[in-house]
């Protein structure tokens, strides 16, 4: 499983160079890893159906007990034929779709590889940090995909909307998986789910997870970000916003189901968000005019309907959950697909513009339908069959039910309107001018339509995969099926279809009850107003702590000490019991020399005599250094304070010679803060140094000074065996220290030269000689 993780990855940096040649090649070659991938999968299908699981673990920080754990399991495997199928599909349909030799093409090739591998990495992961690694990923591959060259207002825009929601979702998400981890003490999923942690803690990190997986999958009110990143190019739209990314987060939801089951801070909000969700993004896809746009609220309507059978924690709604990932990702998929074709060749994929293509592209028209067929529910597709268990999941919940039985009446118009407005032919406009699609285009938009169709005459197989998922809940008798007999779940499937129907042909009298309908909230105008509040706040911040004072921005930076970790050792650290004044009576005299330079550097009325005894405070730590032992610390607290010293010489040479009386006068603040913060430097140097419960390291060190680096000098072991890296620190200050001092002492001898060649020489004026005076006269 790493494995494939890897290729993918490492033939995304070599595609640049074969998309510089041929783009065409690029992505047929970006093809071959998620094809490999899911040749690899299908062939594990048979063990992980019947319940054997494939784990892989990896150490990449094993001192920390850092690891990348891979599992491969029936909801892994699910997600895999997802990723990698349309994956292969979507890139083959690429090599047609994009201009040969764009910058585009030459962009997107490695950039949705690169995507393939970190979804990839995400829905196989076992372990919180590696899904929160590969997570993060996405987020960015997807920003570089919609933004493109960055070259449109939009497509930036667009970009930085998606960046923003997912990445502030992700870090939230990141603090769940924090304390779920501590709480349970373990961050592997598998052992979550085994041993699920209890308690109020547990309901903190539900809620927390729960806003990242809300971000990803465009939950209500985050879902602005899908729409406004359809001016990505179609093919991406396919892949990231239908069949892959916004899965992610459901993904997420239906992978920790089991381990929040009976939370109801997991419960509630799926089912809630999910439903309005679901409803609301039904509605606003009626009225779009826009194919793409309207395919996006639809799937952020879809992602609500699976938000909530994956959160309902029974056996029934997790079957029904994980056909609904399966039957969208195929259905939508294609869809999208669609549009980009019909875009492709006619030139627009507005509703208003376009008519009587189903005659011009009917191969094209008949993948849209038997693709709209699954989405609207139809049977023998694999959306009925999803729908069928939905319904039969919440029949003991009235609300609910009512709530999935509204969201896919919605669904059945506005797939009616795709339909209508994409491919029939409309009174009174002339029929749109197409070329005709090549099989390059309409192969792969088919094959995703053609497989819901198979896997729902063949519902066995998929009835077999979801049962090996679902069985994490406890045991279940549900079984997926074409027919169930006359069950009130038919009825509710026959309310969806006519009553989507009759939405479909009321939609005019609809969209005058929307325009009249007042409209409180706005999810884009809200995201805008926040943006434009925290550049305000940030603007008005750095306006007033940014003001070009160094005294200020020291302040800054002791009281944030003081607060955050100041007020932690107020709290929590005791002093020690065995304090001692001091350890070396030449310690005694080298601290009065310290602190009366420090007071002697307040009382100057000079500047350089206040450098020079901060100087001073500098050659006595130094020279406290020596009497504990550390020549080596003592050698660089000289040079840097050398340095210093010769730094502040030649900066004084612009400045008054004296204090002004404004500069010496002690303001109370600052010596507030200035004595605040010496004072908790000390403390925490005593507590600090005093914490120390191991042995010495320096024992060690002698131990094993002779066998292991062949020394009989304990010291000389240190320097160049033991501790190697921080001889080569102190000798890169000591370069450091020797070029800054150089190169100060030969600018200020180049800037005297300098001043000396533009000098102007005063020459006196010369008297006339006598007898130039009487040449004159003649």
């Amino acid at each position: 499983m790493l494995a494939f993780v890897v290729v993918h990855l490492l033939v995304a940096l070599a595609l640049p160079l074969v998309a510089r040649r041929s783009t065409r090649t690029a992505f047929l070659v970006a093809a071959l890893p998620p094809a490999g991938a899911l040749v690899w999968v299908l062939a594990q299908a048979g063990p992980v159906v019947s319940g054997q699981v494939i784990s892989e673990t990896l150490a990449w920080a094993p001192a920390i007990g850092l690891e990348f754990h891979f599992r491969l399991d029936a909801l892994a495997l699910l997600m895999t034929i997802l990723v990698s199928g349309i994956g292969a599909l979507v890139l083959v349909y690429s090599t047609w779709y994009f201009q040969s030799g764009s910058g585009d093409a030459r962009r997107s090739a490695p950039l949705l590889l690169a995507f393939a591998a970190a979804m990839l990495g995400l829905v196989l992961a076992d372990d919180l940090i590696t899904v929160y690694v590969f997570w993060e990923l996405t987020t960015i591959c997807s920003f570089l995909l919609v933004g493109q060259a960055g070259v449109s207002r939009e497509s930036r825009r667009s970009a930085l909307q998606a960046l923003m929601i997912t990445t502030l979702g992700g870090l939230v998400m990141l603090l769940g998986f924090v304390v779920l981890g501590e709480t349970a003490g373990t961050y592997r999923i598998s052992d979550l789910v085994a041993n699920p942690p209890g308690g109020p803690a547990a309901g903190v990190a539900a809620m927390l997870v729960l806003v990242g997986a809300f971000t990803k999958s465009a939950q209500i009110p985050f879902h602005n970000w899908l729409p406004a990143a359809m001016v990505a190019p179609t093919p991406i739209s396919a892949y990231l916003h239908a069949a892959s990314m916004v899965k992610a987060g459901v993904f997420l939801v239906a992978r920790l189901g089991p381990v929040f089951v009976g939370v109801p801070q997991w419960s509630v909000p799926t089912l809630v968000f999910g439903l309005v969700t679901m409803i609301v993004g039904g509605w606003r896809a009626l009225f779009e005019d826009d194919l793409k746009k309207l395919l996006a609220y639809g799937t952020i309507s879809q992602l609500g309907f699976v938000m909530v059978l994956v959160g309902g924690g029974t056996y029934t709604a997790a079957i029904a959950g994980a056909e609904m990932l399966l039957a969208h990702g195929m259905f939508k998929a294609a869809l999208f697909l669609v549009v980009g074709i019909v875009d492709h060749q006619a030139g627009t994929r507005n509703i208003r513009e376009l008519s009587g293509l189903r005659r011009k592209l009917p191969w094209v028209a008949a993948t849209a339908v038997v693709a709209a067929v699954s989405m609207a529910g139809l049977p023998p597709m694999l959306g009925f069959l999803g729908k069928e268990a939905a319904f039969s999941a919440f029949l003991d919940d009235g609300w609910a039910l009512t709530g999935l039985v509204v969201g896919s009446v919605f669904t059945v118009g506005y797939t009616a309107r795709l339909l209508w407005g994409a491919f029939a032919d409309k009174p009174g406009m002339r029929p749109t001018k197409a070329a005709p699609a090549g099989p390059g285009l309409v192969i792969p938009a088919a094959v995703p339509a053609a497989v819901g169709v198979v896997f729902g005459v063949a519902y066995q197989v998929t009835d077999a995969l979801t049962a090996a998922y679902a069985k994490s809940y406890g045991p279940g008798d549900y079984h997926l099926a074409l027919w169930h007999g006359f069950e009130f779940p038919l009825l509710c499937s026959a309310i969806a279809v006519v009553g989507g129907l009759l939405v479909h042909a009321q939609r005019a009298r609809l969209t005058v009850l929307r325009d009249g309908l007042p409209k409180p909230l706005n999810a884009q105008r809200g995201y805008e107003r926040i943006m434009a509040l925290l550049e305000r706040v940030a603007v008005g911040v750095t306006g007033r702590l940014q003001v070009g004072s160094l005294p200020t921005y020291v302040g800054i930076i002791l009281l944030t000490v003081l607060a955050v970790p100041g007020s932690a050792l107020l709290v929590g650290a005791s002093i020690p019991e065995d304090l001692r004044l001091y350890d070396d009576l030449l310690q005694i005299p080298l601290g009065i020399v310290v602190i009366v330079a420090a007071v002697a550097a307040l009382r100057s009325r000079r500047r350089l005599t206040a450098v020079l005894m901060v100087g001073v405070v500098g050659y006595g730590i130094g020279g406290v250094f020596i009497v504990d032992g550390g020549p080596d610390l003592a050698l660089a607290q000289f040079l840097v304070e050398t340095l210093t010293l010769v730094a502040f010489v030649f900066v004084l040479r612009r400045l008054p010679a004296r204090f002004s009386e404004t500069e010496r006068t002690l303001r109370l603040p600052k010596v507030l803060i200035a004595v605040a913060a010496g004072t908790f430097m000390a403390f925490a140097a005593m507590i600090f140094s005093s914490a120390r419960q191991a042995p010495p390291v320096s024992a060690e060190y002698v131990a094993g000074a002779e066998h292991g680096a062949g020394a009989t000098n304990v010291v000389n072991a240190i320097i160049v065996d033991f501790r190697a890296f921080d001889t080569v620190g102190e000798i890169s200050v000591l370069a450091v220290a020797a070029t800054g001092v150089a190169s100060l002492i030969l600018a200020s001898r180049f800037e005297r030269r300098k001043r000396s060649t533009r000098a102007p020489v005063a020459v006196a004026p010369r008297r006339a000689e006598p007898q130039q005076k009487e040449e004159v006269r003649d």
